[in-house]
């Protein structure tokens, strides 16, 4: 599809919803000042209206758990610790209950706001305008929610999941976890699930460009101890298993990369957190530092090169905690885990 009529599927969505997101945002401002009164004492650079905006998705999480009904809940809502809060599939729906069927109107516009909120400004729009079309153009109707735990009442996770999109809002309920827990995102640009080796529109492909570039630094030394033959296999939430391990992990160490290399593998993590919103961003990086940047390895996969033309479509960087793990072939399927400990 084209992406003027990407842009027109979000335009029509967003005028649809216009009078709700007004409701919304005064809701926000409101219930977010409320919040911000009984947090410690801030910086007095940090306003109550900042933090508002910091944690817009979560205070409307709270308002969307209180306007559920009862057969909602029994359809969407589970105790903090449910097994199902951790899964991630590439493509599958968390509960049988649909956002377009089985909530309303202003619940549709709360869990869209929700979604844009966790992601940045800057890319918020193109990530709706790719579930839209990886939807058949349903959008964020044809996905599924769950909510995990009561939020202003403890720990609680909002999941979105469906095609080439899983997604938390958890408001660091879950300790040392970025995101809440791994999540998934993808692409299939164009109407063939082979997508050509330049990836024509795909909206995250920028990201392996990125890394290639990586690749094309190192000497042939380093490109043996880089490039490997077959990537790990994608098995639902097994896929992003971590190991804790520092030492022999796929790919090359960064402890092999000279100093110009290890700038350039940094602006690889800071492409693929780009999407997400600067809160959840930052503890992502937090997280990997503390587990130690001299632990990562990066690798790349030989064995599905579209168009065999040396630009890697499969890479992936891992750390003892983390990992990120891109799969370009035949088109974009993508996981992040980053925590503050493989066993946690």
């Amino acid at each position: 599809m084209d992406p003027q009529n990407l842009h027109r599927i979000a335009e029509t969505c967003c005028d649809s919803a216009m009078n709700r997101r007004r409701f919304l945002k005064s809701t926000t401002h409101a219930v977010g000042l409320a919040a911000a009164s009984s947090l410690p004492l801030l910086d007095a650079k940090v306003t109550a209206a900042k933090v508002a905006r910091a944690n817009a998705s979560e205070t409307l999480v709270a308002t969307l758990y209180h306007s559920l009904d009862a057969t909602q809940k029994k359809k969407i809502c589970f105790p903090f610790d449910h097994p199902l809060r951790s899964k991630v599939v590439n493509n599958w729906f968390i509960t049988k209950a649909r956002v377009g069927e089985d909530f309303n109107a202003d619940q549709q516009a709360m869990i869209r706001e929700i979604f844009m909120g966790i992601h940045s400004e800057e890319y918020a729009d193109q990530i709706f305008e790719q579930v839209a079309w990886d939807s058949d153009e349903e959008g964020l109707e044809d996905t599924s929610i769950a909510l995990f735990g009561e939020p202003g009442k403890g720990k609680f996770e909002f999941v979105l999941t469906g095609r080439h999109v899983t997604r938390r809002c958890d408001g660091n309920s879950v300790a040392g976890a970025a995101f809440g827990g791994p999540i998934f995102y993808g692409h299939q640009a164009g109407n063939k699930d082979k997508e050509p080796a330049n990836h024509p529109g795909n909206a995250y492909w920028y990201q392996a460009k990125r890394a290639n570039e990586v690749f094309q630094m190192l000497d042939g030394k380093q490109r043996a101890m880089a490039l490997l033959g077959n990537a790990r296999r994608e098995e639902g939430t097994s896929t992003v298993k971590l190991t804790g391990k520092t030492k022999d992990l796929p790919g090359i160490p960064m402890t092999e990369l000279f100093k110009d290399q290890r700038g350039l593998v940094r602006q690889v993590l800071d492409d693929v957190l780009a999407p997400f919103r600067k809160q959840d961003a930052d503890e992502a990086l937090k997280l990997i530092e503390q587990a130690g940047m001299d632990h990562l390895h990066m690798a790349f996969f030989k064995n599905q090169d579209l168009g065999n033309d040396g630009v890697w479509d499969v890479w992936q960087i891992e750390g003892p905690s983390s990992l990120m793990f891109f799969r370009g072939e035949p088109h974009v399927h993508a996981y992040i885990h980053i925590r503050d400990s493989a066993d946690a």
